[in-house]
Parts: C-alpha cells; structure tokens; sequence
C-alpha cells in the first residue's frame, strides 16, 4: 500500500496547508480517506478526482469532510468526465448520517429541489464495525471517542495493515483498532497537559503510548492544528514510542 498526504492540518487548514485528506493506493485501486478542507486541491496536484475507485469518511466534522460539495460540483458539472459519473456512482463509505448531512452542506436552502439528494453521483453506505471489502482492500470501522459519530479504520492489503485513528479521545476501541498495525496513522491534535477537553483528541504522549501499547511497527502523526508545537507533539510520542516516529508532511507519500 502506498499512503499519500493529501492534508494534515488539525481542526482547520493552516497557512498553504490544507486539512485532512490521504489517499491509500494498491493494485491501482484509489481509496480517498477524508476529504477536508483544500484536500480536493491538492488531490488534483497528484491524482485526477475521477480516479478515486471510493472514498471513506472517519466522521462528518468540516476539517475531514467540507470538500465533498466541492466534489459533488465536479462529478455532476464536469464538462468531459472520463466515465459516466451516473452509471459509475462513486461508493462513499460513511456514518449513517452522511447522506442527509452532505447534501445539506451542499444546497442548505433547497429542501425540496433534487440536487440536495446527491445519489445520482455517489452510492453510500454506512460504516459500521462488519469488515468490508473496497477494491482490494479489508477495511474496518471502530467507534471511537469524538463529539460526534466518528470510526477509526483499519485498512489492510497483501498481510500488511494501515491503522487511522480518525479524530479521538484515548478509548478503549483504540488498542484493538491500532493491534500490531505496520503504520499507525494517528492524529496528535496537541501536547499533553491534564486541562485537555476530555474525548475530543490525543496529545503527542497519548499517540506514542497507544503505538507502544498496540505494538504498531511505525508511528506517522497527523492532524496537528496550526496553533499547536509539533515538535513537541512528536518529541513526546518519541518519548513513549520507541519505533520509528515522525510528522506527515502534506504531499509525501509512505510505504505501508
């Protein structure tokens, strides 16, 4: 698997950097993982959108999801798509909410007009805790800790495992979501301090003792919110992990 930083910036896009956005890829089979704020922009620095093969949405918070308008204009008005956008509907993986919640985020004043129902271009379904297969991939979904309804992902392919936290609080869907993962994609939103709000996100120690704690082989830290020091979000996840650690970098890619 190949693991592209499409955006990284935590609970908002920071100066040039856009928020949460990856793309994981095998076999050539596309799998978008969140689509925040600016990732479409960059997605088109690397891929063409119309090569997504599906797309999974860890929660519904505009930081991992504001895009999806921005794509649904591209799918439906694009003068030349490659495909037929209608017969080719792009699966969305996503909580159950997400239809009803995209397509208000979409035409918020146009209740009764068809364009606030997007299926004629996606075809969702709702994550839940069941494995499924997308493309060549095994995905897993685990509640996790968040003020709204949000799944951390387990992503493997050819005996190799890709763990994302999504956004979280520490809970107890954490140890068995990150269990002996080859990458721990694990969002870090702040330094640890004990006046943290309770169930919203995981400090640089909390990321590092979950890696630790799961036996993850590597550590890439994630959402770090522009107002934050990361490096001392990973100077503490170094502290508690002694495996390889480091901070995504928007346009990298990583091997998993």
């Amino acid at each position: 698997m190949r693991l592209t930083i499409l955006g990284c910036s935590g609970s908002i896009p920071g100066p040039d950097a856009a928020a949460s956005g990856y793309l994981v890829e095998a076999e050539g089979f596309v799998l978008g993982l969140e689509l925040g704020n600016g990732t479409l922009a960059r997605m088109q620095t690397v891929r063409d959108p119309f090569e997504l093969g599906a797309l999974v949405l860890s929660h519904l918070h505009p930081d991992h999801c504001a895009d999806f308008s921005a794509l649904t204009v591209l799918r439906r008005y694009h003068p030349a798509p490659p495909h037929d956008v209608t017969a080719q509907r792009l699966a969305v993986y996503a909580p159950v909410e997400a239809p009803a919640r995209l397509a208000n985020a979409y035409a918020p004043h146009e209740q009764e007009r068809r364009n606030t129902d997007l299926t004629d271009v996606f075809d969702f379904h709702p994550l839940s805790t069941a494995p499924v297969r997308i493309g060549p991939f095994e995905v897993t979904a685990l509640p996790v800790e968040h003020p709204t309804t949000a799944f951390g992902l387990r992503i493997s392919h050819g005996g190799t495992t890709l763990a994302y936290t999504g956004d979280t609080g520490p809970c107890e869907a954490l140890g068995a979501l990150a269990a002996d993962a080859d990458v721990l994609l694990s969002e870090a939103s702040w330094t640890d301090s004990p006046d943290r709000p309770v169930g919203l996100h995981l400090s640089g120690r909390q990321a590092g003792r979950l890696a630790a704690g799961a036996g993850a082989t590597r550590l890439l830290l994630t959402h770090v919110a522009p107002w934050s020091d990361a490096a001392a979000i990973l100077a503490e996840a170094r502290e508690e992990f002694a495996g390889p650690a480091e901070l995504v970098e928007q346009g990298a890619t990583y091997d998993v």
